[in-house]
């Protein structure tokens, strides 16, 4: 699993860059998860895609982007701004959305469920994968932005959230920042990999089965409970103007007769 935009070129239309890939799959025993950010050939614009290649080329999986981050991979409104967007670096051409989510299916039978970037930071995007029968959810980013911050960390942190969230393990796989893989309950299998590291590693990472009540149920049971809070609040509020209204006003103190 490499991370996001590690592949500048469509791979449909380089047959030569699939080949090679094709190759390193065959070489490793195990299909590759790339990310392009390219042009694509059957279609106007430029997408960010999650694609598979096994040992015998393209397998035909692919998902393309569908939470874009604004101003850095599309520009609200371009048309209003004028010459602003062309300062500093926000995107030069906007990135095209894709239209739906996609479970791919590995030898052996693992499902995967692709995010790439901050679509980590939306539980809504990893509960759907986990609805749709995805075992493992994958997420390939990049946040050479923010190499030296605290925003690496913070986003594979995310990673661990949506594992808890959803009882499926997730591997968090950057082309620049931290790169970690994290278990069914969001804890993390193995050691890391930090931003300044060029390495390769292999996890063992521990499948999970069934559905966790977010999965479930979504967000209504955090809801439902902010409402409870709510009344509650309220209840005891409202009580307690009750009880001042009907208190008995305090006597007054005797009068003071004033002598000379």
């Amino acid at each position: 699993m490499w991370g996001e935009s590690s592949v500048g070129a469509d791979l449909a239309a380089r047959p030569d860059l699939s080949r090679r890939l094709a190759e390193l799959s065959a070489r490793v025993g195990a299909p590759l998860l790339v990310n392009v950010d390219a042009r694509r050939s059957d279609r106007p614009g430029i997408y960010k895609s999650s694609v598979l290649v096994g040992p015998r080329g393209l397998t035909g999986d692919r998902y393309d982007k569908m939470r874009l981050v604004p101003f850095g991979e599309y520009i609200p409104a371009r048309p209003l701004l004028g010459r602003a967007p062309s300062v500093g670096k926000a995107a030069g051409e906007d990135r095209m959305r894709g239209a739906a989510p996609v479970i791919m299916d590995l030898p052996g039978g693992a499902r995967i469920g692709p995010l790439v970037c901050f679509e980590s930071a939306f539980p809504d995007m990893s509960r759907h994968l986990a609805e749709e029968g995805a075992g493992v959810l994958v997420a390939q980013s990049s946040t050479s932005t923010f190499q030296d911050s605290w925003a690496p960390a913070q986003h594979a942190s995310l990673a661990a959230l949506r594992a808890a969230e959803t009882g499926r393990p997730v591997v968090h796989a950057t082309l620049t920042g931290v790169s970690a893989v994290f278990g069914p309950s969001g804890e993390r299998v193995g050691a890391g990999l930090p931003t300044s590291a060029r390495t390769a590693a292999v996890y063992e990472v521990p499948l999970a089965r069934g559905t966790t009540l977010f999965v479930r149920f979504g967000n209504w049971p955090g809801g439902a409970a902010l409402a409870a809070l709510a009344l509650y609040c309220a209840a005891r509020g409202a009580r307690a103007v009750r009880a001042a209204r009907s208190a008995p006003a305090p006597s007054a103190p005797p009068a003071r007769t004033a002598r000379g």
